[in-house]
């Protein structure tokens, strides 16, 4: 580490600890100083919202940069106080910002003030990391902006973590923190529930569904289909590596963790040909419309026969691993830093 890695401080504001919030710390802090902030504003608990705002007037005093995931309250305040303090701002963005589904109440477009604070965001964060192509775009399209401070870096993958222990079963697996029951629909997993009938002798399971969720979904659920979760990490790994196919049927994703994860671990994918699904998958897997039951079980049916385990891990490993995450991360901090 050089000197001047050592004088770049950044203060890192998060929501919650999710594994690639988690990668992105990690590599913040092999190459720089970092502070957390584990952000939190809530009327009933008026002792931890100042905590928040003290650290994060505090913090942002402090670095020289602040970084966040995803474009929220969180990320607002950050470039406010940014700018108010003559700071840089970093602000990765998933999907969810940029969406505007209508029917399932799925996207910060859907809430004036939500999308007020987003355009705010993108139009005064020094650099905007996008996972893909596609949600640069869309920012552009759905929110005006010009897009010249937004950066093209996807999610970095450890394929030493994630790797296959050479035992499959013929198993078809989703995954999908859910709780209420139109992100059901959002994920495509009322389709993977309904493909499982017409594939009775195949085990389906399904991974974090949770609630009022859960408790309609199960009410039509065929016997074949097993709902687990949320795993603990390692339990989730473990299913990796005993499932044969991995499902992404989503109406729309950034770029899927999950499916990554999955593929790392030798999963043939099946996915719709939506958003940045495809951008994972390329040519190693298989691919249906979105909500079509029907195709989607002729899908699985090709990918449980299918030997492109290995190809599907050669992808990720490729095209989305840690060292070149870590290269373009540490790449672009540096390039910030150099007008301070």
């Amino acid at each position: 580490m050089d000197s001047k890695e050592k004088q770049v401080k950044i203060l890192f504001i998060r929501l919650w600890p999710s594994s690639f919030i988690q990668n992105d710390l990690d590599i913040l802090q092999k190459k720089f100083k970092v502070k957390v902030v584990d952000f939190s504003l809530n009327k009933k608990d008026p002792v931890k919202t100042f905590k928040t705002l003290f650290n994060m007037i505090t913090g942002i005093i402090w670095a020289d940069i602040a970084f966040s995931w995803f474009a929220g309250d969180h990320s607002f305040l950050s470039v406010k106080l940014s700018k108010l303090f003559k700071k840089k701002s970093v602000v990765v963005i998933g999907g969810l910002e940029v969406a505007k589904i209508k029917e399932l109440n799925y996207g910060f477009l859907n809430n004036p003030k939500t999308a007020r604070k987003t355009k705010y965001v993108f139009e005064n964060s020094n650099v905007i990391i996008a996972l893909t192509e596609i949600l640069k775009n869309e920012a552009m399209e759905n929110y005006g902006v010009d897009g010249n401070n937004f950066e093209i870096i996807p999610t970095g993958f450890d394929y030493d973590t994630f790797q296959s222990n050479g035992e499959k079963e013929d198993m078809v697996l989703t995954v999908g923190l859910v709780q209420k029951y139109e992100r059901i629909k959002l994920k495509g997993i009322d389709t993977f529930v309904k493909a499982a009938e017409l594939l009775p002798d195949t085990r389906f399971v399904v991974n974090g569904v949770t609630g009022e969720a859960l408790e309609k979904i199960k009410k039509n659920a065929p016997s074949n289909v097993e709902f687990v979760g949320p795993l603990s990490f390692e339990e989730l790994l473990a299913l990796y590596q005993k499932s044969k196919v991995y499902c992404q049927l989503s109406m729309r994703e950034g770029l899927p963790t999950a499916v990554c994860e999955a593929m790392l671990c030798e999963c043939v994918p099946v996915g719709t040909n939506r958003y940045g699904i495809p951008v994972a998958i390329g040519d190693t897997g298989f691919y249906t419309e979105y909500g079509d039951v029907q195709l989607t079980a002729e899908a699985i049916k090709k990918a449980l026969l299918s030997s492109n385990g290995k190809k599907a891990r050669e992808r990720i490993k490729t095209r989305f691993n840690k060292e070149r995450k870590e290269e373009n991360l540490t790449n672009l901090i540096e390039r910030l830093t150099q007008t301070i």
